[in-house]
């Protein structure tokens, strides 16, 4: 999403950090729930969150209380341990840290002491969405951002995960740097990264393209029928990735191998220092491959991502969910909808072409694989979604290697001989190409 602004010359989310200041930002949805026969009320540029006293909804709740939950989750970052209900800290290790502070922030049933720590980011958005009518006098229901399907729509979800995100990067703060051995893959270097595509080499190319969707996910138009709407969306022309790979260890090997992109300027247009940059990298695709002794390329289709979802997925129509609701089918069919959308895999870029760079590393299989049996069909969009019913499908941190701060004072400095990058860009073309009613 940061990326995404700072390619519509806009800034990056500011940090919803000050609970008694005024949001900015209103947001009028023009949206209206069928199921509930109500239309999402807004929220008036200059709110201010307030306490909230709604008995209709058994909620009563201080913004003293966020704040309170706010500074005590941050205090466990600088004591690098938790508080438990007994008394005692459970100290925040490199291994399990953030999963305890990750329960800790989502407030689940396995919070080592929600009591304590409360409920801090669904809280956050329980408190924005009902901005405009905190005690209920105006018998009006929550926002947007009181529900996960809705909640990304509103510009201060963005500003509200920046901070969210800030908080996590505390921890990731207090850890050691890695360094060069936990990312070193003895034997395998990789000598160069770069994309093919028809724009051109290490030249991605967006446009908007309109689609047509069948209205049929679980609403009723009889006795007419469906109804089609267009709409127009953002969407990329495909691409390869190519990797060329030396292997000098005499034999085969299985590599991870990682694939990020991010910005090369901030919104001023200045270089970004490496700490930005790192924290704006965006996955692309995560993959094993089996490299053979000596020299070979690795060659990779767009289509393939392990973010993404194809557009007939993300698009599908609920009426076809298969099973009773908390059915295995069910449960497999709403998991199969997990995945980034994959028109929105690459930022839009500008007219005049966005300078962005392609970051590779191959790391050691044998040091990431995680040892399960699989399930089920879609497991595709395994970076984001993981494995359903299993552990998440690699042993190292999401986001490794660029999820805590580094030595490094630049990207190229970063290198260890088993990665690699590449100057691309991407150009967008105001054109508007159609596809076909699905």
């Amino acid at each position: 999403y940061s990326v995404e602004r700072m390619c519509n010359g806009l800034s990056r989310p500011k940090r919803y950090n000050n609970f008694r200041e005024p949001i900015a930002e209103g947001y009028f949805p023009k949206l209206d729930s069928q199921v509930a026969s109500r239309a999402w009320p807004p929220r008036f540029a200059g709110s201010t969150i307030r306490d909230l006293d709604r008995p209709v909804d058994q909620i009563r709740a201080d913004v003293s209380e966020l704040e309170t939950w706010r500074d005590r989750f941050i205090q466990a970052i600088e004591d690098m341990a938790v508080l438990l209900p007994n008394g005692r800290k459970v100290p925040l290790d490199e291994e399990t840290g953030m999963d305890v502070l990750g329960n800790l922030m989502e407030s689940s049933i396995i919070s080592r002491n929600r009591g304590f720590y409360g409920d801090l980011h669904n809280m956050g958005h329980v408190f924005i969405s009902y901005s405009h009518d905190p005690d209920h006098r105006n018998l009006e229901q929550f926002g947007v951002m009181g529900d996960s399907a809705t909640a990304m729509r509103d510009p201060v979800f963005y500003r509200w995960h920046a901070y969210i995100d800030d908080i996590f990067q505390l921890y990731k703060n207090k850890l050691t740097p890695y360094s060069n051995d936990k990312f070193d893959f003895p034997g395998i270097r990789v000598q160069s990264v770069g994309i093919s595509s028809g724009s051109g080499p290490d030249r991605l190319s967006t446009q908007w393209e309109q689609s047509t969707l069948e209205l049929g996910r679980g609403l009723d138009f009889t006795p007419r029928g469906s109804v089609l709407a267009k709409f127009t969306h953002l969407q990329h022309d495909e691409f390869n990735y190519v990797i060329e790979v030396n292997n000098t260890s005499g034999a085969g090997v299985m590599g991870t191998v990682r694939l990020f992109m991010a910005p090369v300027n901030d919104e001023t247009g200045k270089p970004l220092n490496f700490d930005e940059q790192r924290r704006l990298m965006v996955e692309m695709d995560k993959f094993t491959h089996a490299i053979p002794a000596g020299s070979s390329t690795i060659r990779r289709a767009s289509t393939q991502s392990s973010v993404t979802i194809p557009y007939e997925r993300t698009f599908r129509a609920q009426s076809s969910r298969p099973g009773d609701p908390g059915s295995a089918e069910a449960a497999e069919f709403d998991f199969c909808g997990c995945g980034w959308p994959h028109h929105l895999l690459i930022p839009k870029g500008t007219t005049r072409g966005y300078p962005v760079v392609l970051f590779c590393m191959i790391s050691n299989w044998n040091d990431d694989r995680v040892v399960q049996d699989l399930v089920g069909t879609c497991n595709d969009a395994a970076s984001y979604c993981g494995i359903r019913d299993r552990k998440y499908p690699d042993r190292r941190p999401m986001g490794f290697p660029f999820d805590r701060p580094s030595r490094a004072s630049s990207l190229q400095d970063f290198l260890t001989p088993n990665m690699a990058t590449k100057p691309c860009t991407i150009v967008f073309s105001d054109n508007v190409r159609v596809r076909s009613a699905r």
